[in-house]
């Protein structure tokens, strides 16, 4: 094959990459209802059975966030001194793979899209206890 014309064609794969790539989500437009109610039936049998994740305190309504004020806020970069948590992996195997460049973690009551290397929140399944 002639090295020009193999030039041309791997010029413009890479040319064409970054535009198939898969778009970043708006902000507080990621979530829909089936990742809710996937989140939903996951924490109404958490709760059935006992168990409470970690970060959220034990009470007679269930597990309820320990009384934190929330610290974040969509668009806006997670503060470095909130604790944040791995969403369960059978919860992140149900909602499947994040956008590119994102990854699904908890914080207290609420289940958020973040942004990998910005920590950037794309959007949020709010108040676990209450869905």
């Amino acid at each position: 094959m002639n090295p020009l014309v193999l030039f041309l064609a791997l010029a413009a794969m890479l040319a064409i990459g970054p535009a198939m790539a898969e778009e970043p989500p708006s902000a507080g437009d990621y979530f829909e209802e089936y990742h809710r109610v996937i989140v939903r039936d996951y924490y109404i049998e958490e709760h059935r059975s006992g168990r409470c994740p970690p970060g959220l305190a034990r009470k007679h309504s269930g597990c309820m966030p320990r009384g934190q004020a929330r610290k974040w806020q969509i668009g806006q970069a997670l503060p470095p001194d909130v604790v944040y948590y791995e969403v369960p992996q059978s919860v992140a195997a149900q909602f499947g793979e994040p956008p590119s460049g994102y990854r699904y973690q908890r914080v207290a009551s609420d289940i958020l899209l973040m942004g990998v290397g910005t920590g950037m929140i794309a959007d949020a399944i709010k108040d676990l206890g209450r869905i």
